[in-house]
């Protein structure tokens, strides 16, 4: 679980504790921080309908999305983990008898 407490607002994202946490706490203080300055009017107003936050939806999705492409292509390039000739080399030397 992420907490994050700024503008007097708090963002709280739950997530499966299998699930790649790369930079999760900056990812959400940026989601925080875009929805203060989208509505930073409303929420000092203190009358707001919950509705009009609906829009935000969209752009946190878009972010959700964002960050999932970015934890599977860090993923994939940490599992390829081949060093071409040495890769190679390696193996043979564990392989072959002494």
């Amino acid at each position: 679980m992420i907490i994050v407490y700024k503008y007097g607002l708090i963002f709280v994202a739950i997530l499966d504790k299998e699930f790649a946490k790369d930079d999760i706490r900056r990812e959400a203080e940026k989601s925080l921080d875009m929805f203060y300055s989208l509505y930073r009017t409303e929420i000092s107003s203190n009358t707001f309908e919950i509705s009009q936050f609906e829009p935000f939806k969209n752009i946190l999705s878009k972010q959700i999305e964002e960050y999932f492409k970015k934890v599977k292509d860090s993923s994939e390039k940490t599992e390829i983990g081949d060093f071409g000739f040495f890769t190679e080399a390696i193996k043979k030397l564990r392989t072959s008898p002494n």
